[in-house]
């Protein structure tokens, strides 16, 4: 693991307004298409933001860093389990740091989601807060996306004791005691039940706030395609 530019106890390059204890952690895989503007609207509410660029083959560290955020580097691709443990780890480095968001590179996640789940957390004293597509309408997917999402909810439910609408949505945020608890192991997509099933076992407080996710057309390129909701089931049911 490598890192560019900056510590945590560092100011990052041009300060922005908003949440100055809270981290804002992106596993990054080839997204120099969109990186860019995904920082710059971060960065307008929160002053720290690490990418973790997970071994990509494209510009999309040069191009984080240089909207602003923190990058640091896995030599080799790893997965997305790997590079959420790798930034929160970085984030936890910052003794200030009260709170850490989970939040996807290619577009999909809002600031503006993000910001409402930090205030909440810290207005009612939780330690996790789960973003949900389901609470809702204002989310579009098709019924079939639907139903394996659904599908993959049930299971992670029966198996971990919460009661969830939405186990695999990546923009969650952590208390920094609920993200000391982490210890991601699953690099694909079954870490996020792995994610939940952690908590379950946890006395962390939790719970849920909806989100709008927006699936366009790049994101379903990127891995939002149904087949992509299929995965996360079988993974889930075989992690």
């Amino acid at each position: 693991m490598t890192t560019s530019a900056h510590s945590p106890a560092d100011t990052p390059p041009r300060p922005a307004p908003g949440f100055d204890h809270t981290w804002v952690v992106v596993p990054l895989y080839c997204e120099a298409t969109v990186i860019g503007d995904v920082v710059r609207g971060l960065r307008e509410r929160f002053r720290h933001v690490v990418c973790v660029d997970d071994g990509s083959g494209d510009d999309s560290a040069r191009v984080a860093q240089d909207a602003g955020a923190v990058v640091v580097r896995h030599a080799v691709n790893l997965g997305q389990g790997a590079a959420l443990q790798t930034g929160i780890a970085y984030a936890l480095r910052d003794p200030l740091t009260r709170s850490v968001v989970t939040f996807d590179a290619d577009g999909q996640h809002r600031v503006e989601d993000a910001v409402t789940m930090v205030q909440r957390l810290h207005d009612e004293d939780l330690d996790v807060v789960f973003g949900t597509r389901f609470l809702d309408g204002r989310t579009e997917l098709d019924p079939l996306r639907r139903a394996v999402l659904r599908a993959a909810v049930v299971y992670t439910n029966r198996t971990t004791g919460l009661r969830l609408t939405d186990a695999h949505n990546g923009l969650r945020v952590f208390s920094r005691r609920g993200a000391a608890t982490l210890r991601i192991r699953h690099n694909r997509m079954a870490h996020a039940s792995e994610i939940v099933h952690q908590v379950g076992r946890s006395d962390l407080r939790w719970a849920e706030e909806p989100v709008h996710v927006l699936y366009t057309d790049y994101s379903r390129s990127k891995g939002q395609s149904l087949l992509n909701s299929v995965n996360i089931l079988v993974e889930t049911l075989l992690g």
